[in-house]
């Protein structure tokens, strides 16, 4: 071993990674083999291994996401390495704890042509720092830290010893603490006897002090005492309902935003509004004001005064007319079944207990329309950058997270995924898992299907006069047998048409898990145009609205 420096190496580094991480993601390649063949002498890790290093990134991602304890991928040089930015941009954007180790080639073969070599170092760019290999085997590396972190390790020849370590470690870890919100930003004092309205989004926290206080809260945050509808926010935005001394002020005088927000036009109008007087909490980098418009930035409340019953009042009467704005829509089935309806049917089937992984794009926003956030429910969305890569990978990830959590649990927590076809279809391969690796014991991914983007049907190129380039350019009917997919990957697969059908097969997997499955709901995009618009004029007498 004394004249192995890469085998040592790579022992180094699996033995520091093993001391922060329950879960490692690898995947085959020659010049990480010194890495895998460590990690897998670990017995104390979780060792996962997937083919493809985009679903692998996004698998850790997932799991970092669910148990907020960081968690590694560790790939190849050269494009596979490459293949890992897409989950270090989202964990960077939501301050997930996500590890990437990337093996590379020594730095004298860089530029000069040689296979499989490129510039690793800086290749995350402003998403993560790079350490060195013999700086985390050194223990100058932290990684338990809100955010990814890039550790590439060179690798010289010979890669692997004749003869390799016996297996270290013990076979189960103690828990470690999660990881901790970094910046603290201090306090402010509020005075609830204003007008106030909570905008509550991804990474957000309950708040000391304002948990009497009226809140949109978005899927992933925690569920409010005094829950508003997102779709209340447009009556707000409106200043005033009714004619003359019957009328009554809507808009908030002040706005408390907390954590990352993002889904609802109309709420980041809110957020924009010069005359409402704005105040983001945060406890991250990240101060969510996309327009500039916050008057202060904190992190805790002094809280002075209570909410007014007459805003009470109307913030309830508001978020009620939203939500039974929805329902009445979800009665109306003439157009067809929608996302809308299959959020809805799986928000109502969900249990105390329960996780859920939420798709970008349509998905999380059906979620929210539904009723989402409630309280015993773990929802978990990828709201940093709001994309739709690795969404089948991240709901492995969740679900592996959550079984684990608790040894002492007799059955695995029921944990379901709702995902576009689009976002599907984009990463389908992370239904692929190697034989050996730990099994998925209760996921069940419902598969909107309405055979393309259904969301830009509810956007401004959904209009008619530009209907002409919409299939092409963005309705992308692609006519794709998902069933046959998922036969191929050897994932259990079920077809339903219908609402009933839908909530009869989400009851019998609740009684009877089937591991990982997928349930796929043939659902409609012709009618979501028509649907937002009458939502819309349900809640404020307008058409056309989105």
């Amino acid at each position: 071993m004394d004249t192995q420096p890469s085998p040592r190496l790579a022992a180094a580094v699996a033995e520091r990674l093993a001391a922060a991480c329950r879960d490692v993601v690898i995947c085959p390649g020659s010049r990480n083999a010194p890495l895998s063949i460590a990690l897998l002498n670990r017995r104390e890790l979780r060792v996962h291994t997937r083919l493809d290093e985009r679903s692998a990134a996004f698998l850790a991602l997932g799991i970092a996401r669910a148990s907020r304890r960081p968690a590694a991928v560790v790939t190849t040089s050269g494009t596979a390495a490459a293949n890992c930015l897409p989950a270090v941009a989202e964990a960077a954007h939501s301050h997930s704890p996500l590890v990437v180790v990337t093996a590379d080639r020594p730095s004298r073969y860089v530029g000069t042509g040689a296979s499989q070599t490129i510039e690793q170092d800086g290749i995350f760019s402003s998403f993560a720092a790079t350490r060195s290999g013999e700086e985390l085997a050194a223990g100058e590396i932290d990684l338990e830290v809100a955010g990814p972190v890039h550790v590439n390790v060179p690798l010289d020849v010979p890669l692997v010893a004749p003869e390799e370590p016996p297996a270290a470690g013990e076979a189960s870890p103690a828990p470690r603490r999660p990881v901790a919100p970094a910046v603290d930003r201090g306090s402010v004092k509020l005075d609830l006897s204003r007008d106030t309205l909570v905008v509550a989004g991804d990474e957000a926290w309950d708040v000391e002090g304002l948990e009497d206080v009226p809140t949109i809260a978005e899927p992933s945050a925690p569920a409010p005492a005094e829950p508003v509808h997102p779709l209340a926010a447009g009556i707000f935005r409106r200043g005033s309902i009714g004619a003359g001394e019957r009328s009554l002020t809507t808009r908030p005088e002040q706005l408390v935003v907390v954590g990352h927000p993002t889904l609802h036009r109309d709420v980041l109008a809110l957020m924009a509004d010069p005359g409402i007087d704005v105040t983001v909490l945060s406890r991250t980098g990240t101060v969510t004001d996309p327009e500039g418009n916050a008057a202060r930035v904190a992190t805790r409340v002094e809280a002075i005064g209570s909410p007014e019953k007459r805003w009470l009042a109307l913030a309830r009467e508001a978020s009620s007319l939203a939500a039974d704005a929805v329902r009445e829509v979800l009665a109306d089935q003439d157009g067809g079944l929608t996302g809308l309806h299959a959020a809805a049917i799986l928000a109502d089937g969900l249990a105390v207990g329960d996780g859920l992984f939420v798709a970008a794009s349509n998905p999380v926003r059906d979620v929210s329309l539904a009723g989402l956030p409630f309280g015993g429910v773990d929802v978990y969305t990828p709201r940093g950058t709001a994309g739709i890569d690795g969404s089948v990978s991240q709901a492995i990830g969740v679900a592996l997270a959550r079984q684990t959590a608790d040894p002492t649990a007799t059955r695995a927590p029921r944990t379901l995924a709702l995902i576009g076809d689009v976002a599907f279809l984009h990463d389908a391969g992370g239904l692929l898992s190697v034989v050996g690796s730990p099994e998925v014991e209760d996921l069940t991914i419902v598969v909107a299907n309405d055979d393309g983007g259904g969301i830009f049907e509810t956007l401004e190129v959904g209009a008619e006069p530009l209907r002409g380039p919409f299939e092409r350019a963005f309705g992308t009917p692609h006519g794709a047998d998902i069933g046959a997919l998922c036969r191929a990957f050897g994932v259990d697969h079920e077809l339903v048409d219908d609402a009933a059908a839908l909530a009869a097969a989400l009851d019998e997997r609740a009684e009877r898990p089937r591991g990982l499955n997928v349930v796929e709901v043939a659902t409609d995009r012709a009618s979501r145009r028509t649907q937002a618009s009458r939502l819309h004029e349900l809640v404020l007498g307008e058409g056309e609205g989105r």
